[in-house]
């Protein structure tokens, strides 16, 4: 008789500890959340200052320096910027930036240029 009351007593102390695992994943009202900005802030502005034939310390100059440089592409920088509010959905902006013989030839990404730019910057 003590092997069954000490085995329900493990099983419903077990069962309490796994439901405890999804409290992390509850809203609960008046609970505070932070939001959680990463990576390199992408603004309109900075786009429109991007024009083919900066040099890369131009581009690091509007920029910044970039999030993801490939060591196996020298001439590709990646900007990402990741921001999630508080217990809101994440939003993700990015921009790939393309050089050649250390110009800038073209970046594609989340922004389109406004105003007047040349053909070759262009976005996707």
């Amino acid at each position: 008789m003590k092997h069954v009351i000490r085995n329900s007593f493990l099983l419903a102390l077990v069962s309490a500890l796994m439901a405890c695992g999804n409290i992390g994943n509850m809203d609960f009202p008046g609970v505070y959340k932070i939001s959680i900005p990463q990576g390199n802030i992408i603004t309109q502005l900075m786009i429109d200052q991007l024009r083919p034939g900066m040099t890369k310390r131009q581009v690091i100059f509007v920029m910044g320096s970039p999030l993801v440089r490939d060591p196996f592409h020298q001439d590709r920088w990646d900007y990402v910027y990741n921001f999630q509010p508080g217990g809101g959905i994440r939003g993700q902006e990015r921009v790939s930036v393309f050089f050649v013989d250390d110009a800038l030839v073209n970046f594609t990404g989340d922004f389109t240029p406004t105003g007047e730019t040349d053909t070759q910057a262009s976005t996707n």
